[in-house]
């Protein structure tokens, strides 16, 4: 239950992260907010991590595989595509395919093992899932 929870609460927080970040960009323009964004949850991390227990910074060195560290930087990369495509498309309809991504890359992975992750089987029910949230969004999008 706390899973389901936390993952609402997250999908939440993205949303309206997305709209405050492309308010910024249209005043300060997309890199300022983007560096604006990165430097600010850098400072609230640095402060957690004075809260919560110091294990030692030196242990991201040791991390194996090495490319996982690259988080950070495809995470600057994903809030210049929320904003660009909030910008874009509005927040409704944004997050809508940007879920739909999420979903499909995840099972992807999945799929194939990648990155580390347990493989998983070919389950046709997860993707008629996916079929139908697509659907859903053409729905949702659907104009007379």
């Amino acid at each position: 239950m706390f899973g389901i929870l936390i993952a609402l609460v997250s999908g939440a927080l993205m949303s309206i992260q997305g709209v405050f970040n492309t308010q910024v960009t249209k005043q300060a323009g997309l890199w300022v907010s983007t560096g604006w964004v990165q430097i600010t949850a850098f400072v609230v991390c640095v402060a957690a991590w004075f809260f919560t227990g110091r294990p030692a910074v030196s242990t991201l060195l040791q991390t194996e595989p090495k490319y996982t560290l690259l988080g950070g930087v495809i995470g600057a990369f994903i809030t210049v595509t929320v904003i660009q495509s909030m910008s874009a498309l509005g927040p409704a309809k944004s997050v809508m395919l940007i879920v739909i991504s999420q979903l499909a890359v995840a099972y992807l992975i999945e799929l194939f093992g990648m990155f580390g992750v347990e493989k998983q089987p070919l389950e046709w029910r997860k993707i008629l899932g996916m079929v139908l949230a697509i659907v859903g969004i053409i729905i949702f999008k659907w104009e007379k």
